[in-house]
């Protein structure tokens, strides 16, 4: 018996009946020969985590656009602050923690630069339009590895597909995920915004604060252990109505007064020309893009609108500033 094999015995042996088995997987698009030491989801986290577009998050915007300072979130640093909460939650409720995972690392590879910013322009001037969670199943199934893929698992596809406020996974994975998403970005974007000075602690409403707690960390293991307790050996992902009230209220907060707060987007409107800019010189110059994506268009499966699209999305802020600058800003000239 393999190492794989040992752990997939161990899987239906310990976990949850609810949970996502590694040897009862829908599977691959591509079949592929299994590894002999890492069950299919474990193989896919590995994958996702060794990709491109899982590094370049590391500059893309969380919320603050290109803020100067060290400690505010990135699309990156988020991402691993979902995948710890959904780690804790799924091992509380003996979940599958390679498949939640996995979810959380890919949940957001599809995001523009400029964050939402970046998200609804592109939504707006792309015919096909652009959401981020379609995106990042796209990225994973046709954009990494030249056109190949990660030919990743369904289940792990449908969590990223799925994790948004509107849409329902398939596992409870999945809704480990979608969940945690919400409570990590409640939580760090409260944190970013008091560094940054958009709001104080003191003006969190305290009808909310009252129940989940008055600093980060309180907060966090209030919706944590809530989460857990109330999933506790049932087949799906609940909160208790107090908290899951206290959290949208707190989210709903955050959307009025620092989501769409002056301080905190004055930079929007310049990032979304940016990109408009851009998508339109593109269009009319596609040659220009890398090589990888004139062959997407080449092949005729995709629209240059779309290949465009997915060109400038899978830039980072910084690269997509440096190709504004070198096509539109003049050089001082001198002498070399």
């Amino acid at each position: 018996m393999s190492i794989r094999e040992d752990q997939e015995a161990w899987e239906k042996t310990y976990l949850s009946p609810y949970a996502a088995l590694s040897s009862e997987s829908l599977g691959r698009d591509r079949e592929e020969e299994p590894c002999d030491i890492r069950p299919v989801y474990q193989r896919d986290r590995d994958r996702i985590l060794h990709s491109k577009s899982f590094r370049r998050m590391k500059h893309k915007t969380q919320v603050f656009l290109a803020p100067r300072g060290d400690h505010y979130r990135t699309r990156l640093t988020h991402t691993l602050e979902v995948s710890q909460i959904a780690r804790t939650i799924a091992r509380a409720l003996r979940l599958n923690e390679d498949l939640t995972e996995a979810i959380a690392l890919g949940h957001d590879l599809g995001h523009a630069p400029f964050g939402h910013a970046g998200e609804a322009v592109l939504n707006e001037i792309c015919p096909e339009g652009f959401k981020h969670y379609i995106q990042s199943v796209r990225v994973v199934e046709v954009l990494e590895k030249d056109g190949r893929g990660l030919n990743l698992t369904k289940e792990v596809r449908d969590g990223m597909m799925n994790h948004s406020t509107s849409r329902m996974p398939m596992t409870l994975e999945g809704k480990v995920v979608r969940l945690s998403d919400k409570i990590a970005y409640i939580n760090h974007d409260i944190d970013d915004a008091i560094r940054g000075k958009i709001i104080t602690e003191s003006e969190l409403p305290e009808h909310y604060t009252d129940v989940l707690g008055k600093d980060s960390k309180t907060r966090l293991n209030t919706l944590i252990h809530d989460v857990i307790i109330n999933s506790m050996g049932r087949p799906d992902i609940m909160m208790s109505a107090n908290v899951e009230e206290a959290m949208l209220g707190i989210r709903s907060y955050m959307f009025r007064h620092v989501y769409t707060n002056p301080k905190a987007k004055n930079q929007e409107t310049k990032a979304q020309n940016l990109l408009r800019q851009l998508y339109e010189h593109y269009m009319k110059y596609p040659d220009q893009m890398p090589v990888e994506y004139l062959r997407l268009m080449r092949e005729g499966k995709y629209t240059k609108e779309r290949v465009v699209c997915d060109y400038i999305a899978g830039m980072t802020d910084q690269y997509t500033i440096e190709i504004y600058e070198e096509l539109y800003v003049p050089k001082a000239w001198k002498i070399y």
